[in-house]
């Protein structure tokens, strides 16, 4: 039987964005759950509150592509160990107004530290020009994954 066409995993794009990202994210969890006492679901949310305090579920679900169940649970829990506030909208029963509470802002203000070293450890092996195509090509597919997608994801 002949063997039809594989990947070339050193060429093709989903799959380096993929490992990436799995492996940052796996990393990131250890770290910030042992020293933080968060995981990187928490510390994604956690960070959109910092930068838009006061926004609504659906909103954080647009920006970190996450399904409303998973981001539901998460906020939930953030609420029970009061690391944020869930208040419903007064215009509209139906939507809720979230942000960090104080606590919560206090582990961010650790936790972002971290991160900020981590990204300076990973971007070590690049040059500030190259730091700077990377970001806008990153930012570029990022504007592009309606094309994959079938929607409008920026």
């Amino acid at each position: 039987m002949e063997a039809g066409p594989t990947l070339d995993l050193d060429r093709y794009v989903p799959a380096f964005i993929t490992f990436i990202a799995n492996k940052l994210s796996n990393s990131a969890t250890a770290l910030y759950q042992k020293q933080f006492g968060v995981n990187v679901t928490e510390w994604r949310i956690m960070s959109l509150l910092a930068i838009e305090p006061g926004i609504p579920a659906s909103r954080i679900c647009h920006v970190i592509g996450f399904d409303k169940g998973p981001v539901s649970r998460t906020l939930a829990g953030l609420e029970r160990r009061g690391l944020v506030s869930i208040r419903t909208d007064p215009n509209d029963g139906r939507t809720h107004s979230i942000s960090l509470t104080a606590r919560g802002r206090a582990t961010h203000d650790k936790v972002i530290v971290a991160a900020f070293e981590r990204e300076r450890r990973l971007l070590s092996c690049l040059s500030k020009d190259e730091r700077s195509v990377l970001i806008d090509l990153l930012r570029r597919l990022h504007e592009n994954l309606g094309a994959v997608t079938g929607g409008s994801e920026a």
